[in-house]
């Protein structure tokens, strides 16, 4: 019987055939922690009496959420996290450097790994075809210790994709469909596998915007292929040596297939207050909106820079609206400035903050008041989520914000061309 990609992933890893549904022990090649997750995770670990992690080398601290950090508690976290670091001899990501997803895709995930973060968007990974997934704290404080973890081997649905994205239609607006389509429980401990012609126009940057957000459907995993795309970005990074090529098989076995056409998508937005409350931003015209933030580790990549810079050169935002730039990673930041994108959004009105996960999460930099509505590239707009239960989050891609901080309001970006 064939196998899927998660399938494949672990029986290459375990050296032996795994199917759906197996309970499995697997070696881990990964495992981090960031800054409102990692304070658990050091403690569990110190308080259950290990004294060496299993590899320092692929044992990493992110420091992404609270960067620069906002107030004293979140400070003293930070001495927590350095001081393990410096203790045990394991990577430690600062402040400025970037989000945790991003710079394990520059830098970390291979095609094979398996990868556990204690972060639901650890999947970030897969586009690499890496089986990559959140866990709790407590799990990953194990897996520092012991080099692995335990899994259950989950069910794939496959999304076949056809076709080429139309003009500002991105891969934003592809995984907003699917998952308006599937709803936020539709793929629960599921892998989402991607596969078709579609794919193979789709960038890394599309790629990891898509396996990003499969968790917001519920999935395990969201994995794409490992192929010439993987090839490249893995050579642009410097790491061309660690590709290798990973495919599901012609016979693999799905729970069910989703066919999409990507030619006809349009540009796609999720209300307040959950993801899978979507809507054609066309549909959404008029709605007004007090900040677009336009980053994270969903859309902070220099792709997405450059499509909403093409909207946004030689233009004013809206006067009534604020727009905030927060960079996926310190190398995406330096790039940026060089193609002067940076250059192009603080002339147009926006504020530019450092890499890392800024107004995300609601920590700071970016926190909204009170009946305000935010138009946001990142990947959940949960209640209270961007730090006040009182105000309101729209999803949608780098084009549509920015067509939106332009206009004031929910603006589909074909509409101003």
């Amino acid at each position: 019987m064939g196998k899927t990609l998660a399938e494949k992933i672990l029986s290459q890893k375990l050296g032996r055939d795994v199917s759906a549904g197996e309970i499995v022990v697997s070696p881990v090649d990964l495992a981090f922690v960031q800054d409102t997750t990692g304070p658990l995770t050091v403690r569990e670990y110190q308080g259950s009496g290990f004294k060496e992690l299993a590899d320092k080398r692929r044992t990493a601290l992110f420091l992404d959420h609270a960067a620069p950090s906002p107030n004293a508690q979140l400070s003293t976290d930070h001495i927590l996290m350095r001081g393990f670091a410096k203790e045990t001899g394991c990577v430690i990501s600062d402040v400025g450097a970037g989000v945790c997803h991003q710079i394990v895709a520059e830098n970390m995930a291979r095609p094979g790994d398996v990868i556990v973060g204690a972060d639901s968007h650890t999947v970030t990974a897969g586009a690499l075809c890496a089986f990559a997934t959140g866990m709790g704290s407590s799990d990953v404080a194990v897996a520092f210790a012991l080099g692995k973890t335990w899994f259950r081997v989950p069910e794939t649905i496959r999304i076949n994709v056809k076709n080429k994205f139309q003009q500002f239609v991105t891969a934003k607006d592809l995984i907003l469909h699917l998952i308006g389509m599937i709803g936020a429980d539709g793929a629960t401990y599921k892998s989402l596998e991607f596969g078709g012609k579609g794919v193979e126009a789709i960038s890394m940057a599309g790629r990891l915007t898509i396996a990003n957000m499969t968790v917001e459907a519920g999935a395990k995993l969201g994995l794409f292929p490992s192929d010439q795309t993987t090839e490249k970005f893995l050579r642009e990074m410097g790491r061309a040596e660690q590709y290798r090529s990973i495919s599901p098989d012609r016979d693999a076995v799905y729970e069910k297939t989703i066919e999409i056409d990507a030619a006809a998508l349009e540009p796609t937005v999720s209300r307040p207050h959950t993801v899978d409350n979507t809507v054609l931003a066309k549909d959404l015209k008029g709605i007004r909106i007090h900040q677009v933030f336009l980053g994270t580790c969903t859309n902070g990549r220099l792709e997405d820079f450059a499509l909403a810079a093409s909207i946004l050169r030689n233009k004013k935002i809206s006067p009534e609206t604020r727009l905030i730039v927060a960079p996926a990673s310190k190398r995406v930041l330096l790039q940026a400035m060089d193609a002067g994108y940076m250059h192009t959004f603080i002339e147009a009105g926006g504020t530019i903050i450092p890499p890392g996960c800024g107004a995300c999460l609601g920590l700071h930099q970016g926190v909204l008041g009170d009946g305000e509505a935010c138009l946001s590239t990142a990947n959940r707009n949960f209640k209270g989520r961007m730090g006040n239960p009182n105000s309101f989050v729209h999803l949608a891609s780098p084009a549509t914000a920015a067509a939106t901080a332009l206009t004031g309001v929910v603006t589909d970006p074909r509409e101003v061309l």
